[in-house]
């Protein structure tokens, strides 16, 4: 019975990241250990609870029914552990993060919930905008680490997933003939309308800059309101929006790198981010199945 069993809160933490993050493997990184000490301590886990928490397949991990009613009670039992052990004049801590406005999709959710359950006393400022601008504001010293797509000549950063970017536009929206193709695009100097911009000018394809939106939200409603067209990732792209890439003969966009730069050196801050990258990492792979909520998650051309 599970109140018969003396729980180890390690195997516990184990578990509920592996719910988390879908993965054995990513578990093991935002806990920076390896992928065999993390199957270790589940199965001690499942064996003090006499019940089976997961199905393991390749490439996919699914809670059982068991899972799913057991991890509401770790994540009960992980936060009463913390406001146990924790001191009430614990030191706060601050992180600068930016994360490009490219890459903060629907799942940014998630990802701010993992920071949020890494620990008490963080104190987050979250950044938002273009790739070029984020990384220069890491560069100088604003930011202490930044999420964005890889910049052409830079090859430092940690990898983190690929992005497959597609020309999106609304349903019903049509080209005006003879005229160019308006696009939709977050500022005049983004990475990703310079790229796509160059394909368009290499295939001889003439454009314009239809709508600039100066954030993914407005971006985002303006493909939605039949603006134009936005090269964007298929992830993040307005819900109901098409590729009309092979419908209007429109160049195939390179897939994109998004890298994570740090130069973070407190410990505490250091394992945030760590679970904060394989929350990322999550985005290529594939979704856990069950009703349990979606997670998230070599240089290509730089976009």
């Amino acid at each position: 019975m599970i109140a018969q069993a003396s729980l180890d809160l390690d195997a516990v933490r184990a578990f509920i990241l592996v719910a988390e993050l879908k993965s054995f493997t990513r578990a093991a990184e935002a806990s920076d250990t390896t992928q065999s000490a993390v199957s270790l301590k589940l199965k001690r886990l499942e064996t003090q609870l006499g019940r089976r928490l997961l199905e393991r397949h390749p490439r996919l991990v699914r809670l059982t029914g068991d899972g799913e009613a057991f991890l509401p009670r770790a994540e009960g039992l992980m936060a009463a552990h913390e406001r146990a052990v924790a001191l009430p004049d614990r030191k706060r801590w601050r992180l600068a993060l930016g994360i490009s406005d490219h890459v903060a999709g629907p799942e940014l959710v998630e990802v701010l919930a993992q920071l949020a359950a890494s620990g008490p006393g963080l104190a987050l400022e979250l950044r938002l905008g273009p790739s070029r601008e984020l990384l220069d504001a890491y560069d100088g010293g604003a930011l202490d680490a930044v999420v964005v797509r890889r910049q052409t000549g830079r090859r430092d950063g940690e990898a983190l997933f690929e992005d497959r970017l597609g020309w999106f536009a609304a349903p019903h929206w049509r080209q005006t003939p003879g005229e160019p193709l308006p696009l939709i695009v977050l500022t005049t100097e983004c990475g990703v309308r310079a790229e796509g911009a160059r394909l368009l000018d290499r295939a001889r394809r003439p454009w314009t800059d239809g709508f600039v939106g100066g954030g993914m939200a407005a971006v985002r409603a303006a493909v939605a309101a039949g603006f134009g067209i936005a090269p964007l990732a298929r992830r993040t792209a307005p819900p109901g929006a098409v590729d009309v890439t092979e419908k209007l003969g429109l160049p195939k966009l390179p897939p994109s790198r998004v890298v994570l730069h740090s130069n973070v050196a407190e410990a505490t801050a250091r394992a945030a981010l760590r679970t904060m990258a394989a929350a990322f990492r999550g985005l290529a792979a594939p979704p856990m199945t069950g009703p349990r909520r979606a997670a998230f998650g070599a240089p290509q051309a730089a976009l």
